[in-house]
């Protein structure tokens, strides 16, 4: 079969693994009392609070994103509170599930699943809360099952602008390290993500960052089951308290060295990195969708996400691409997720470890498989998705001049 080789994951998490980040989790168990492992964390947790563009604190939980969502609100929020969620997905609707199980009172506004937050929506809401019920809203920045990206710089300006005095909690579980975020400068109280998408290593490791206003809000909750409290976490008295029990051992060796990735490129590359892959993958689904079904969940280039893309190809034709994609080329697309009906929807992920030619492998392996379907589609998808490839290296050709002439890009 063509598909035996090494099979490529193209879903939006778990994302590619890096040889580096697997050998250095390759190794013996260290020693959890002292030497080595505690150095190590140390350098790990101003790392990560460079990644979210924040000078404040970071607690690691041994979690998926699910447990992150449940420790950031058990520290600020309690039985009987509000919380305002702002829902573009299936994620925004599964925080608010988390919160209702925790007894929090859930107002929930459901924008759909194929546009950003209404703003002024938000704002009408926060304006006729005079009484500050709400505690804290709950925002999606990345929906991984819509590849929606909200404007959480304009959310917390329509906070200032009303004066409301909620906390501002973002979920960056499918864009930390992939599409630009900046904790502090866009006035974010709380972040959450994992380990698993752009940073790079296995699934295991929840993070939630946290300022000094929601520290205070913290201070005045009544009780904080002991696991997920933050506060010995990030002023422990020893270091086993850092993860209230036994370390992560070998998830701290594989996020060390994918943090030490991160900061080789340099943020700001990494972040441009995932924009130039991201349009490449955009403009090859929109020369297929010319000549057929397939179109692009979110039609706004600014409100898509760098990390994943959400695509409509109509029952059942998203499961038909994936399972021809999977068994006879080796490349796995992700689900159809909180859509319905699943099977005329699939997921790109072009997040964590990826280049150029993973990227234009997958498109190349997609356009393979639309012929081989007889599923209807425009032609010259991957030439266009090259075509952003080369125009982002900086390098152009005159006609009929095979001469490449480097410039900055």
């Amino acid at each position: 079969m063509l598909s035996n080789g090494r099979p490529y994951l193209a879903i939006p998490g778990p994302s590619v693994m890096p040889e580096r980040v697997l050998n250095a989790m390759h190794r013996a168990a260290p020693n959890i009392y002292t030497g080595e492992l505690l150095d190590m964390t140390a350098t790990i947790l101003p790392d990560l609070r460079a990644v979210a563009r924040t000078d404040h604190h970071v607690a690691i939980y041994i979690a998926n994103g699910h447990g992150a969502w449940e420790a950031a609100l058990s520290n600020v929020v309690a039985p009987g509170d509000t919380v305002l969620v702002l829902a573009t997905g299936r994620f925004g609707h599964g925080w608010a599930e988390m919160a209702e199980g925790l007894g929090v009172s859930v107002q929930t506004h459901d924008f759909g699943q194929r546009d950003a937050f209404d703003l002024a929506k938000v704002e009408q809401t926060l304006a006729a809360d005079k009484g500050g019920r709400i505690k804290a809203i709950l925002a999606v920045f990345v929906d991984t099952s819509t590849g929606i990206k909200n404007d959480i710089k304009g959310l917390r300006d329509v906070m200032d602008a009303t004066g409301h005095g909620a906390l501002l909690m973002a979920d960056c579980i499918a864009s930390l390290g992939c599409d630009r975020f900046e904790m502090d400068a866009w006035g974010v109280d709380v972040t959450i993500a994992a380990s698993q998408k752009g940073l790079m290593t296995p699934p295991g490791l929840g993070f939630v960052w946290f300022n000094d206003k929601a520290a205070a809000a913290r201070a005045q909750m009544p009780r904080v089951s002991r696991y997920w409290d933050w506060a010995p976490r990030v002023n422990p008295d020893g270091y086993w308290q850092h993860f209230d029990g036994t370390a992560p051992t070998h998830h701290l060796f594989g996020l060390r060295a994918a943090l030490d990735m991160i900061k080789e490129e340099g943020l700001e590359n990494v972040w441009h990195r995932h924009a130039v892959l991201a349009r490449a993958v955009w403009a090859a689904c929109d020369v297929w969708g010319q000549g057929g079904p397939l179109e692009l969940n979110v039609a706004d280039p600014a409100r898509r996400s760098h990390a994943v893309t959400s695509v409509m190809i109509g029952a059942p034709d998203g499961d038909r691409l994936r399972a021809w994609l999977e068994q006879v080329a080796g490349v796995t697309l992700g689900i159809g997720l909180g859509r319905e009906p699943a099977d005329a929807y699939f997921r790109i992920g072009h997040m964590g470890h990826v280049n150029a030619h993973m990227v234009l492998g997958v498109l190349a392996s997609m356009d393979a498989g639309l012929k081989a379907l007889g599923i209807a589609h425009g032609q010259g998808a991957v030439a266009a998705a090259t075509q952003v490839i080369a125009e982002a290296s900086g390098a152009t050709t005159a006609p009929g001049d095979h001469s490449v002439d480097h410039h900055s890009g």
